[in-house]
């Protein structure tokens, strides 16, 4: 785990506090907007971090940008609306067999999966 920094401490906050996933860009702007000396090189190091450590999930946006978000611990993947950008936690993974079973069919081992799910969450699809 890397050691608690000022920077760290506030992208962890401001993570916490974001309504939806949100790129590098993003929190340097919104970081920079509330005060912190922070640069953008530390954001996006930090990011980096907090996603190998599973503190932070990494989703990719229809630009290919990729946002992040704080996560629960766990196998789990993401259902995302592609208007407003919230973003669902989906716990329920029933890949891990389909992935096994093509991964035995084509000679694999220790196969691991990620999948993000897009579509229109219920609020978008009524305006």
């Amino acid at each position: 785990m890397a050691r608690a920094t000022k920077q760290r401490s506030e992208i962890l906050d401001a993570l916490e506090h974001a309504p939806t996933p949100v790129s590098a860009q993003d929190l340097f702007v919104t970081l920079r907007g509330e005060g912190s000396s922070v640069s953008l090189a530390t954001v996006y190091r930090q990011l980096q971090r907090l996603g190998e450590e599973g503190v932070a999930d990494r989703l990719v946006r229809d630009s290919g940008e990729l946002a992040f978000r704080l996560c629960g611990t766990g196998h789990h993947h993401h259902l995302v609306c592609r208007t407003c950008g919230r973003t669902e936690e989906v716990r329920d993974c029933r890949l891990e067999r389909w992935a096994s079973e093509i991964a035995d069919q084509h000679g694999f081992a220790e196969v691991d999966h990620v999948a993000e799910f897009s579509g229109v969450c219920e609020r978008c699809a009524a305006s």
